[in-house]
């Protein structure tokens, strides 16, 4: 039978479905929870602001505790808006009744719009109740402002203010620091020391519901069994690609897209399975001609690929052998980082493009290409920066980067003509193994 991890969020609603219950409810299905809710308050809410609030009678809140604890249990909790302090007390209540151990608390104060979530006389018993029954409790820069008392304008004092949230009876503390201008870093604090979390900085302006759902990942992850700093990792990660491919929905600050993880973890077989499909097509035709001194390699990437171990491809690379062509093992990701370059630096520009392969360089090959409309795109070793040069797996990158942004469309083919101790080759993208595998043997006539 299969048991699933029980994660349940006891927050207020989005209307709009990018924040609150909502956003809970799909980040954790996402990780493979089974949730449940106990709403606390009811919004009209959209990316541009939120227009109503309707509180939810005491009495129902404690029947929806009970419905869920009694019946199904939880391995996890998790906090969000609460609106007001008799509604705290309720949680409170009920939290220690169940002896809900696994909690994290999301202190929400102020909706991304700027509207007020939580009353002055609810953020007192936020602090003086609610959070010290938190495993982990998770202020963005102005809630943890107001929980410590402190002004903050950097790294020292977010871990200050972490401390000081501490000091209230939290058992872990995780300061957001995506208030702050420059990179965007997290402060975990676990009472005794520090751990930091930098990360990239995504340029959009949708982020809508990103603290309930970096929260909600907590949960899921201390629920599975996972370790605070672990649960944190992973929620990092996990927030950071629904950012990344976050959704243009609305007029406003438009959502995450709390499903970007799960769709790219589900693919992982489907792409070997196709890259595999792929180099028998390039077996059976016996594409040796085109196959150049380094050899040549195949890859795909999952959707919304960001790093090397999303772009899966051959380890030993395709090969010439005997007259023929060689597989010798079969796929895998992270095996090449040259081929991973070049696929995630296309996918920045369109995020189809998501396989490609090398072949030899022949100008016999690219007047062929021109003669069958594909689209021909090259660029020059010797405008590579010397910077570029010096980093291992870097020109390729460098390279289509170059093309794409300068000719603003996707390219069938890219080559260069080599350098010193660099053969000269052609890149071919597709959508998918099975196009670039049709673009190659266009090639081979």
């Amino acid at each position: 039978m299969n048991d699933p991890v029980k994660v349940l969020t006891i927050a207020g609603t989005d209307s709009g479905g990018g924040a609150g219950v909502q956003a809970d409810l799909k980040t954790i299905t996402a990780l493979g929870g089974y949730g449940m809710s106990v709403i606390c308050a009811l919004t009209a809410q959209n990316t541009v602001g939120v227009q109503a609030i309707h509180d939810v009678p005491l009495d129902f809140i404690e029947a929806q505790f009970d419905s869920v604890m009694k019946d199904i249990g939880a391995d996890g909790a998790k906090t969000g808006m609460l609106a007001s302090s008799v509604v705290v007390r309720t949680v409170v209540k009920k939290v220690k009744e169940y002896k809900i151990e696994r909690l994290v608390v999301d202190p929400v104060m102020v909706a991304k719009s700027g509207d007020p979530l939580l009353s002055e006389d609810g953020i007192k018993a936020v602090s003086e109740e609610m959070i010290p029954l938190a495993m982990v409790v998770t202020p963005n820069i102005p809630e943890a402002e107001v929980l410590s008392g402190i002004k903050i304008e950097g790294v020292d004092s977010m871990k200050r203010a972490a401390e000081i949230i501490a000091g209230l009876g939290a058992r872990n503390v995780v300061v957001k620091g995506g208030h702050l201008e420059g990179e965007a870093v997290d402060v975990l604090f676990n009472g005794a020391e520090f751990t930091l979390f930098p990360k990239e900085r995504v340029e959009t302006k949708n982020t809508h519901g990103t603290g309930c759902t970096f929260s909600a990942a907590i949960a899921t992850g201390l629920a599975s069994g996972m370790d605070v700093s672990s649960a944190v990792k992973q929620a990092e990660l996990y927030i950071d690609t629904a950012i990344r491919f976050s959704l243009n929905v609305g007029r406003g600050h438009g959502p995450t897209n709390h499903m970007a993880w799960f769709l790219r973890d589900s693919e992982r077989y489907g792409v070997i399975e196709e890259l595999k499909r792929g180099a028998g097509t390039l077996v059976q035709k016996n594409i040796a001609p085109l196959i150049p001194e380094v050899q040549s390699n195949l890859g795909y990437a999952l959707p919304y690929a960001v790093k090397h171990d999303h772009v899966a491809a051959f380890p030993a690379r395709i090969i010439k052998a005997g007259g023929g062509v060689l597989v010798p093992v079969s796929p895998e990701f992270g095996a090449s980082i040259h081929i991973a370059n070049i696929i995630l630096t296309a996918m920045r520009y369109d995020p189809g493009l998501r396989s490609a392969m090398n072949i030899r360089f022949g100008e016999d090959l690219i007047k062929k290409a021109n003669d069958r409309g594909l689209a021909v795109a090259s660029f020059s070793r010797a405008d590579e920066p010397e910077d570029v040069k010096d980093a291992e797996g870097s020109s390729l990158a460098w390279g289509v980067s170059k093309v794409l942004s300068e000719t603003g469309g996707t390219p069938d083919l890219i080559y260069d003509r080599g350098d010193v101790g660099k053969e000269p080759m052609i890149r071919v993208l597709g959508k998918n193994p099975g196009d670039v595998v049709g673009k190659v043997l266009g090639l081979l006539d």
